[in-house]
């Protein structure tokens, strides 16, 4: 089977780029696919994860003003899809232009993958003109997303955000599962994702001043890309706890910085999934995590193996880390349970769903 995938890039260090390195390659490798990917602008360049070499990587040039963007885009697209006439077309575009696609392409089964969560559209502090513009965004994507044969979400949080009866729930699959676990015997604990109002790391940052008091002796490291906008280094300062806070460039080897760690946390505001979760987990490393919109009531069972607190609720945040500091058996108990139940995002388990999807279209 042909299958093409469409997406703004691959090149970066995000999530979706790291959920397609690992679902396509798995599809070429394991399952026979014949795997396509159209990207924009991306002519010869080297990515942060690794793609199968049989994966075979499409790319059309845009620019200009948005009228000549659309423009290009639009041909482009249809140009590569009438060369490569694919079975199958999935798109990987969170933005409002993918969801035209159907209306300007034919295959025998379009699929819409959706990566974030609507909360995302918003941002912080929205005024009201930026709220009207995002409900016209909305009620435009609603009406779209009904043009394609599945449209496919990543949690049930995200199902109720899409009112059609072609929704489905794939989740995202697991990036590696290693043989060994964490020992859980380092004092550190780590969070993994690029600076920014989403992922929340001032309320870390605030949670973290008051383990810090309680275990000084214990480190947080972050690993994400930069955003001086934040002033994290600032507010670590005023909090008075650089000296237990480190921040770190995105990591491409970040399995081994997981096993290395005792305790991962999550204190983003809101989430599209949380493949840190699920990464951490795999690795047989507890997590604490917000109760946010969308991803970690999916991923975690609270007290199972892992806590999930009120979402914004900085000290009972601390506190849940306190306890797994203070309690090593807890930490081992919710290790070994997390590494078990994670299993359910094995690549062979996700891409069996998308390739029972993919046959029922065809």
């Amino acid at each position: 089977m042909k299958l093409l995938y469409i997406t703004n890039g691959i090149k970066g260090a995000g999530g979706l780029e790291r959920v397609l390195a690992v679902k396509a390659s798995f599809l070429a490798e394991k399952m026979g696919y014949e795997v396509h990917i159209l990207v924009l602008n991306q002519e010869n360049d080297t990515y942060f994860y690794e793609f199968s070499d049989k994966i075979k990587v499409h790319s059309i040039s845009v620019s200009g003003n948005p009228i000549r963007y659309l423009r290009m885009y639009s041909s482009g697209i249809q140009s590569c899809v009438a060369s490569l006439q694919p079975d199958i077309i999935s798109v990987c575009d969170d933005g409002l232009k993918g969801f035209f696609l159907p209306l300007l392409i034919k295959a025998k089964g379009i699929v819409y993958e959706r990566h974030v969560s609507k909360v995302v559209e918003l941002g912080p502090n929205p005024s009201i003109i930026k709220r009207l513009a995002t409900s016209v965004k909305f009620f435009l994507m609603n009406q779209l997303a009904k043009k394609f044969h599945r449209f496919v979400v990543l949690t049930q949080d995200n199902l109720k955000e899409w009112n059609g009866k072609n929704v489905v729930v794939i989740s995202n699959p697991l990036s590696f599962y290693p043989e060994q676990s964490s020992n859980l015997d380092t004092k550190k604990v780590i969070a993994v994702g690029k600076q920014g109002f989403q992922k929340g790391y001032d309320r870390l940052l605030k949670s973290w001043a008051i383990v810090n008091k309680h275990h000084p002796d214990w480190s947080l490291e972050i690993y994400g890309k930069f955003d001086s906008s934040q002033k994290l280094n600032l507010l670590a300062e005023n909090l008075n706890i650089s000296n237990s806070v480190r921040f770190f460039e995105p990591e491409k080897n970040i399995q081994s910085k997981y096993l290395d760690s005792s305790i991962y946390v999550m204190s983003s505001r809101y989430e599209g999934f949380g493949m840190v979760l699920i990464e951490a987990m795999a690795c047989g490393v507890p997590c604490v995590s917000f109760d946010c919109p969308c991803g970690p009531s999916d991923i975690i069972t609270n007290d199972v193996d892992g806590f999930l607190v009120q979402n914004g609720d900085n000290e009972a945040f601390a506190f849940k880390i306190i306890q797994l500091i203070e309690d090593k058996d807890l930490r081992v108990k919710f290790g070994q349970n997390a590494k078990e139940n994670v299993k359910r995002y094995l690549p062979e388990v996700i891409c069996k769903q998308w390739d029972e999807l993919f046959k029922s279209l065809v």
